[in-house]
């Protein structure tokens, strides 16, 4: 009977973001709600329904394995471009300052009424500068707990959902009256063919094709780059780290090595490792909702959560504003390194296609990869800063 149970479970954790993802390119409403939000959903659920004790098993793996091998994968792809390094440099220093700025104040405001509020706002800004991975390479980082990870993403979802609806309303258009400042950049032919690329890609299923003998060879190409890097890390923090840092060294070499790799033309060709380490996140998604407890979630602590998470968005989109306004940056190339910080590349191409600006596309693909590789070390040095004010 154990061996049928863990059989099951199996189907249940690996198939379940296959089905989620096919009922959201199904119905435009799910697709909007999205499959992360979806799979918190379902995985709160499970965890609050009778289920065979096999699960803890699970519960206790998946989480700590996806992760780990989620983020080499989803850095294999990064092009760091040296086209539009001018523009970049200044998007970048704003948004990272943006960040640290709001993070820090946001903190003082409602992180100290929190217990882990430093852990919390290391998250937050690990999120606000590359997204839902680096949210989640932080909260194994820093050790946080599952219930205040799954609440803390799911007011995320709908902050930024409500920071979406703000730009695509009234944000894109307030910005460009505001700055007056036309985008003036050049772009290779190679860049021109990038902006194509992408578009046409939102378009396609990214998983269409995957178990095809050429989609098996390269799944095979990508696990083994990921294992002997994930081997690496992993030999590097039982070598070098302090007692009780492994998983802070473990982390951010994996990172390191992810971004080091990128600059390997055999690794960057893995065209589809980006798709398969998001698909590890909604297994890690269903898994890490799976272990909440909804009788133990602290309901004002998720009163100060929210209050942190909001100020972070919006304050550090209004700081981002006026220190690239200040460096001459246009309003369009502000607005798209905002949603590639706050919301992570998948979501640039939406919102450049709203703009009806393609230009825009490179910028926001460049910061967000930025964004991604920064996002890890920021989250730890912040957590850092505030466990000392």
């Amino acid at each position: 009977m154990a061996i049928l149970n863990y059989v099951l479970l199996s189907i249940m954790f690996c198939v379940t973001p296959a089905g989620v993802l096919w009922l959201c390119r199904r119905f435009p409403l799910l697709g909007k709600i999205g499959p992360i939000m979806i799979l918190y959903a379902i995985g709160v659920v499970i965890g609050n329904i009778p289920m065979p004790d096999e699960i803890k098993t699970f519960q206790d793996f998946l989480p700590n394995i996806m992760v780990p091998l989620a983020i080499p994968m989803m850095l294999f792809g990064c092009s760091f471009k040296l086209s539009e390094a001018k523009l970049q440099l200044k998007v970048v220093t704003s948004g990272v300052i943006s960040v640290c700025a709001a993070t820090v104040v946001g903190y003082l405001l409602f992180g100290k009424n929190l217990a882990n509020g430093a852990q919390i706002g290391g998250m937050i800004a690990g999120k606000c500068t590359g997204g839902t991975l680096n949210m989640a390479a932080l909260q194994v980082m820093l050790g946080v707990d599952n219930e205040t990870y799954i609440m803390l993403n799911s007011y995320d979802i709908i902050i930024c959902f409500i920071y979406f609806v703000f730009l695509l309303s009234v944000g894109i258009k307030m910005f460009r009256k505001l700055y007056r400042e036309k985008r003036d950049v050049e772009l290779s032919a190679e860049d021109q063919a990038e902006i194509e690329r992408q578009v046409a890609q939102t378009k396609e299923n990214p998983y269409k094709g995957i178990f095809s003998k050429e989609g098996w060879i390269q799944i095979g190409k990508i696990m083994l780059a990921t294992i002997i890097i994930v081997g690496i890390a992993a030999g590097i923090g039982f070598l070098t780290a302090p007692k009780g840092w492994f998983t802070v060294v473990f982390i951010l070499m994996l990172t390191t090595l992810g971004i080091a790799s990128s600059f390997l033309k055999p690794v960057r060709a893995l065209t589809r490792s980006y798709d398969v380490g998001m698909y590890l996140i909604y297994i890690f998604s269903l898994a890490i909702a799976s272990m909440a407890d909804l009788s133990e979630l602290n309901i004002t602590g998720g009163l100060y959560q929210i209050g942190f998470m909001s100020f972070a968005i919006f304050v550090s989109l209004a700081i981002h504003a006026l220190l690239c306004r200040l460096m001459k940056v246009d309003a369009d190339s502000m607005v798209i390194s905002s949603v590639a910080f706050i919301n992570s590349p998948p979501f640039v191409p939406m919102i450049s296609a709203a703009m009806r600006n393609k230009e825009t596309l490179v910028t926001g693909l460049s910061a967000g990869l930025i964004g991604y590789a920064v996002g890890n070390y920021l989250g730890f040095i912040m957590n850092e800063l505030l466990t000392r004010l």
